[in-house]
């Protein structure tokens, strides 16, 4: 009898959330408490974090990037190498958890742009030369992101946006990803931007952006984006939005083995309620991992948020895997055991035979994307096949009829959405 088949084995880490003052941390820098909060993530059985500067605080002003800023973000990554952690670095926060962090030189009387003024640019690009050449020799350092979700700046619902066109979203993305790689070449170089890249129409950062630019895709599912409004906590949608959005960016592509890092994903209440979070982690994990081109899982977040800190929307403050005393949740536990059994063996995905047909409209701008959002025609055809049991994918409308498309995705069958 032939052995089965196994698939590359995932990472599995943590977006790092530290349990002292939360981000506000690098104003008072704790080596001890940041040593702990990292054994207390490795202690999982994780083997990487996602740690976030804030941009502030490490770059005031323009002609300003603190010494002792990168210096304890250094300390950060080498204390996580001691741990066994591997890290990937965002630099521009930017975007938190509903708090926005921009140093007083892109606002007010200095209003710039973020992504059209030329200072603007030319200090961004300073900041992320200067982080990524300080980290490019560290070995367990896995590289920059340029920002946490900071294509949320550029347009509605944000209530102060700084508007860029598709074009020039995508120059600013290459000349900041350039930058990266020219400071520390060779390195997982990546942007992440929140679903509205995917699902919003008219939204300046498109999919074609998330596919096209950088070596990976990064992936962020949240589902209170109306799909666990509309499904329930245990609805095929709810337990597969991972999954659906890697696919989608399958479709998306025209590398048919670019790597996918779903690089947040968490439960939320009480959309997800706190006895379902352990179960819906288990599925969603499950899911994503029957993906071909899925790199890693990354849990949004490593512990909660302190409630002693004011004003954060309720459900951001119970999503760690560990409380802030750094106990393992039943979450944490529940992932620490999916991520052992996948490292272990896990299954070489199935082909996808079946495709849910989307029209996104011009593949340049995707003017009409929200045909793939919760609710749109081709999410909910996609997530009546999955509760049917069928691992489906997505196509292109443009793709749709292209013999070699097709094949190289090993797709038999076209149904419309």
């Amino acid at each position: 009898m032939t052995a089965p088949q196994t698939a590359a084995p995932l990472r599995f880490g943590a977006n790092y959330t530290p349990t002292r003052g939360w981000f506000h941390h690098w104003l008072d820098y704790d080596p001890a408490e940041v040593r702990a909060d990292l054994e207390s993530i490795a202690g999982l059985g994780l083997d990487h974090v996602r740690v976030f500067a804030l941009w502030p605080v490490f770059q005031p002003n323009r002609a300003l990037i603190r010494p002792r800023a990168v210096a304890q973000l250094l300390h950060l990554v080498d204390a996580a190498a001691d741990c066994g952690l591997d890290v990937a670095v965002d630099a521009l926060q930017g975007h938190l958890s509903s708090f926005d962090f921009l140093p007083a030189w892109t606002r007010t009387w200095h209003r710039r742009n973020l992504f059209t003024d030329p200072d603007a640019a030319d200090g961004i690009e300073d900041y992320l030369r200067t982080l990524a050449g300080a980290l490019a020799e560290r070995p367990n350092f896995i590289g920059m992101t340029l920002g946490n979700e900071f294509d949320q700046f550029s347009g509605d619902p944000h209530p102060d946006p700084d508007r860029v066109d598709p074009a020039g979203a995508g120059a600013w993305l290459e000349r900041m990803l350039k930058a990266c790689e020219d400071a520390a070449p060779g390195r997982l170089h990546l942007h992440s931007e929140y679903d509205a890249a995917w699902y919003r129409d008219g939204h300046p950062f498109t999919p074609g952006h998330a596919v096209g630019l950088g070596p990976a895709t990064t992936v962020h599912s949240w589902v209170f984006n109306g799909t666990a409004q509309r499904h329930g906590p245990a609805g095929a949608a709810t337990l597969h939005h991972a999954e659906y959005l890697v696919e989608l960016a399958a479709a998306w592509t025209d590398d048919p083995h670019r790597p996918v890092w779903l690089q947040e994903v968490g439960a939320p209440a009480p959309h997800i309620p706190a006895e379902r979070a352990a179960d819906f982690a288990e599925a969603t994990v499950a899911n994503a991992a029957s993906c071909a081109n899925l790199w890693g899982v990354t849990w949004w977040c490593s512990h909660d948020v302190d409630r002693a800190l004011a004003d954060f929307p309720e459900l951001e403050y119970d999503l760690g895997l560990l409380t802030v005393d750094r106990r393992p949740k039943p979450l944490g536990r529940r992932l620490a055991r999916i991520a052992e059994e996948l490292r272990r063996e896990r299954p070489a995905p199935a082909p996808r035979r079946t495709a849910v047909r989307f029209d996104p409209g011009d593949p340049a701008t995707a003017p009409d994307r929200s045909v793939c959002a919760p609710g749109g025609p081709a999410f909910e055809a996609w997530a009546r096949l999955a509760g049917a049991g069928v691992r489906a994918a997505l196509v292109r409308a443009d793709r749709a009829a292209d013999p070699a498309h097709l094949r190289a995705r090993g797709i038999t069958e076209v149904v419309d959405a």
